[in-house]
């Protein structure tokens, strides 16, 4: 559907122009400048969401200084932008086209007001940038303008019932080809996708569009050729992301999250999650797409810069978080990608993710080829007793088995082992606890002819490595070394008050692993004793790695002791890199941040009402809205909340205070809870906003690598947010005018 520019006496509409057109904007103040401006008085009674959502002006009614172009098919205004370029006398040679926009005649008093106000908007106070490049569809304007032809229309009608097919392939999770194979179209063997399929199934249910269009074909021939295919799907991811672009962009702050890299189609990509809150207050993390991985780590910051700023159109000043949940070599690239963004935007601080156990964060992030050993094995030991329930009912007999002794600590690990218990604060403890069992469960499945020989040689690959005296060595000094940060990383997930108090643990958890280093020997000693204890038992040997040993030819006379060799290339470097990374990564303001969770009522209540957030605020100053009223504005919360009625619950998450319907008459303290709300280390409180992740999961668990589309993945993962047909034909139309011509 087209989009009809809303200014008095302007007849452009966007499928006869290039140009661009805004959303009025969802701010009263702002949205009432544009209404006055317009002159039009039928306006005057719609709300800010209706002329949003309903209402369009084009680029004709802007200053050219006002307007942005940020990249070959996206125009935006500026945060300021007002508009002040209109025709309002054209009208009166015209009176036949009065009615359809009826423009308000203003006293001399209001003229001059309006005079006054337009030659200072350049000077207004800068607000959040909602106005973007129309992208969603809104009812259509009556206008005295000439319809569209009837060959556009079929043209258009043709194009979205191609759209709607893909749309569907997409939330569906049906691949274009079904086979994973790239240029099926160069090879000259003809074999139905997936795509030419439906579109004849939609023929044949009655899609006259359709029918009209490829009635007359030859048979044998492909209706919509592989290339526009591809095409067309990718204005259809860039619709659907923009779509949840502009609700990050109404938000203004926002976080990034990256997840571990994935396959598709034989190439690594870094999924990419922004966590920002909507205009209900609710904190959000959605899936924004992937980025290709870079081998070069200067190339992949510069590479996730370019996709944010220029091809997303999110300003990274507005960033306020950032955490990376990667492991092995990608671990250490996305740390230096990390440290450049902060040099460039110092407020993007680095965080541990919500949605990750400490422990298992800073496992990934050590780069020791024994851990990231531990970390695959136990993916890969998760992933094959999730396969069946009758794998899982084979490792809880074999628990069973070796704890008969113990039925309480039997029944315990058996309903670990129904969980994701690899992503536990405490994975290790209970890996330890699962050895023997697993070893147990896995050797009588390999000996068993009732599973297949696929499950039987994985079931033997996971007891190859389970029988490596080094994977043991490791896993018990992980165990160990982390146990010190496990409380830690537990409260870092918990409510808001544990978090608080977190921040103020650190130094006592620093001072414990400090203790450990100075005294490496000694706690190394008994580290190493309970590994060749648990070795014993399991009838596994203790020695070198195997990798070690052909690298490394000992010298005659000389031989280097496992115990000596696990201390100097495990023990130390573990604990040595644990303190640097907690170091790092809970630098002076992240804490200042996490302390200014003390604006929460039940932290103050918990604390007695004397806090002090003066010194912690100065970090997001230039986000609030009256940063010089900010202390006496923090000394009436806090009086307000201590001297609140006895039946009055003091609230207890920052989404809570946010729903508060008081909490607008603090305007520092609702921008400051905002912001805060947006970290990656705190958690996201629905979990009807925290799906992206497990979705996908699902897609990747369900889509074979050389399956897997961008594209296709980004409209499974977020199949809820609502995509525009007529959106997609007129980008798509602007994009390759070419093919819309040979339709």
């Amino acid at each position: 559907m087209p989009n009809f520019c809303a200014a008095p006496n302007c007849t452009r509409k966007s499928t006869q122009s290039d140009l661009a057109f805004f959303r009025f904007p969802r701010d009263p103040r702002r949205c009432s400048l544009w209404v006055e401006n317009c002159r039009r008085e039928d306006l005057e009674d719609k709300t800010p969401d209706q002329l949003n959502k309903h209402y369009r002006l084009c680029a004709k009614h802007f200053e050219p200084s006002m307007i942005c172009k940020t990249s070959p098919y996206r125009t935006v205004l500026k945060d300021n932008a007002v508009p002040t370029v209109f025709d309002l006398t054209s009208h009166l040679n015209n009176p036949h086209s009065r009615h359809r926009k009826r423009i308000k005649v203003l006293s001399e008093e209001e003229l001059r007001k309006m005079t006054e106000r337009i030659e200072n908007c350049g000077e207004q106070e800068q607000l959040k940038n909602d106005n973007t490049q129309n992208e969603a569809q809104f009812e259509e304007i009556e206008e005295d303008l000439p319809p569209i032809t009837p060959q556009e229309k079929e043209i258009k009608d043709y194009l979205k019932s191609l759209f709607d097919i893909l749309v569907l392939m997409g939330k569906q999770n049906i691949p274009l080809d079904g086979h994973g194979e790239e240029g099926v179209e160069e090879s000259g063997a003809f074999t139905p996708s997936n795509f030419q399929s439906l579109l004849e199934s939609r023929i044949t249910a009655g899609d006259e569009v359709l029918r009209r269009r490829f009635e007359m074909t030859a048979v044998n021939v492909e209706y919509c050729p592989v290339t526009q295919q591809r095409q067309m799907l990718e204005v259809c991811e860039s619709c659907l992301r923009e779509e949840l672009l502009r609700e990050v962009r109404e938000s203004r702050f926002f976080s990034l999250v990256t997840d571990e890299a994935v396959d598709i189609r034989g190439e690594d990509h870094l999924p990419i999650f922004l966590r920002f809150v909507d205009e209900s207050n609710n904190l959000r993390e959605e899936f924004a797409g992937f980025l290709p991985c870079e081998e070069d780590e200067d190339a992949v910051f510069v590479s996730l810069h370019t996709e944010i700023t220029e091809k997303w159109g999110l300003n990274l000043e507005y960033c306020r978080g950032q955490s990376h949940v990667n492991s092995g070599d990608y671990a250490l690239k996305l740390k230096a990608v990390a440290s450049k963004l902060m040099e460039k935007y110092p407020l993007a601080v680095c965080t541990p993710c919500s949605t990750c156990a400490l422990n298992i964060w800073l496992a990934k992030a050590l780069p020791l080829a024994g851990v990231q050993m531990v970390l695959g094995t136990l993916k890969i030991i998760d992933s094959f007793f999730s396969k069946s329930p009758q794998l899982l009912s084979e490792l809880e007999n074999a628990i069973a088995t070796i704890h008969q002794a113990n039925e309480e600590r039997a029944n315990e690990l058996k309903e670990i082992c129904r969980t994701q218990w690899i992503e536990r604060h405490d994975a290790f403890e209970v890996a330890v606890d699962l050895l023997e069992p697993l070893l147990l469960c896995v050797d009588s499945v390999n000996s068993n002819a009732n599973f297949s020989r696929h499950v039987a040689f994985e079931a033997y690959s996971i007891s190859v490595n389970l029988e490596e005296f080094e994977f043991i060595a490791t896993l018990v000094v992980l165990k160990n070394a982390l146990s010190f940060t496990r409380a830690f990383g537990k409260n870092l997930q918990g409510n808001t008050l544990d978090v608080f108090f977190a921040a103020s643990s650190l130094t006592a958890v620093l001072h414990s692993l400090n203790e450990v280093m100075e005294n490496i020997e000694v706690y190394h000693e008994f580290w190493f004793e309970e590994a060749t204890n648990l070795a014993a038992k399991l009838e596994i040997p203790v020695k070198l790695p195997r990798l070690y040993l052909r690298q490394h030819r000992p010298e005659p006379g000389f031989e280097l002791l496992p115990e000596s060799y696990y201390k100097e290339s495990l023990s130390i470097p573990l604990v040595s890199r644990v303190i640097q990374e907690l170091k790092e990564i809970f630098s002076e303001t992240h804490l200042k941040a996490l302390k200014c969770l003390s604006l929460v009522p039940s932290v103050m209540g918990q604390m007695k009402f004397n806090t002090s957030e003066e010194s912690n605020a100065d970090l997001y100053r230039n986000d609030l809205p009256n940063p010089d009223t900010l202390p006496a504005e923090l000394h009436c919360w806090r009086i307000k909340w201590k001297h609140r009625g006895k039946d009055v619950d003091l609230p207890s998450t920052i989404y809570q205070t946010l729903q508060l319907s008081e909490v607008k008459f603090f305007p520092n303290v609702y921008s400051f809870l905002r912001v805060l709300c947006t970290l990656p280390v705190i958690k996201v409180e629905s979990s009807k906003y925290d799906c992206g992740r497990k979705r996908l999961r699902a897609y990747l668990s369900d889509t074979p690598a050389n399956h897997r589309s961008k594209s296709l993945a980004l409209l499974n993962i977020n199949y809820e947010v609502r995509h525009d047909l007529d959106l997609m034909v007129d980008t798509y139309s602007k994009m390759y005018p070419e093919k819309v011509d040979e339709q």
